[in-house]
């Protein structure tokens, strides 16, 4: 974390408190709503992380931003290395994901889609064969455009897994 305040993470009886996570580089707008107004209304702490500004809509207390300078894998390197077990972390890139599932991080993307120790390997395996192909010279395409659905699909995997995380938290 060169260059970044340290982040302690501790309540006044010594429980660690549940923090959201935003890797903000790639996500969609709506997206960030979402997580936004969760992290007001519940009052959860969530931290915004990109290696450009990105804009918090005022009066959500909760929220902070974390700009990033050296390079497109410095925000997952700061996620990376501050998120704990039961946070909860948004993110599109399947290594980070990769890292923070490892950790006992929950972690969903912007598609609505958790992964979990059993999913994340298959997801990193073809993100890694679609990536060698790329390499060689092969059009893989890209992501579908963002969609209502999508939207729709993140929102509830959101909910449900915010849920369940502050009710471990509680003990």
């Amino acid at each position: 974390m060169t260059g970044q305040q340290a982040i302690f993470r501790e309540d006044k009886i010594g429980e660690t408190e549940l923090r959201i996570w935003l890797d903000a580089d790639a996500t969609p707008r709506d997206v960030k709503d979402i997580v936004f107004r969760a992290a007001h209304r519940l009052a959860v702490e969530t931290v915004v992380v990109a290696n450009q500004r990105v804009p918090i809509p005022p009066g959500h207390t909760m929220i902070s931003a974390v700009r990033v300078e050296g390079g497109p894998d410095a925000a997952d390197r700061y996620i990376a290395e501050s998120a704990a077990a039961g946070d909860v972390a948004i993110t599109s890139d399947i290594p980070l994901a990769a890292i923070l599932v490892a950790a006992r991080v929950v972690v969903i993307d912007p598609r609505g889609y958790e992964h979990t120790s059993e999913t994340v390997g298959e997801r990193l395996s073809v993100r890694d064969f679609a990536d060698s192909l790329r390499g060689a010279g092969v059009e893989t395409g890209g992501p579908r455009p963002f969609s209502q659905k999508d939207k729709q699909a993140f929102a509830s995997a959101f909910d449900r897994a915010l849920t369940r995380a502050l009710r471990n938290r509680v003990t």
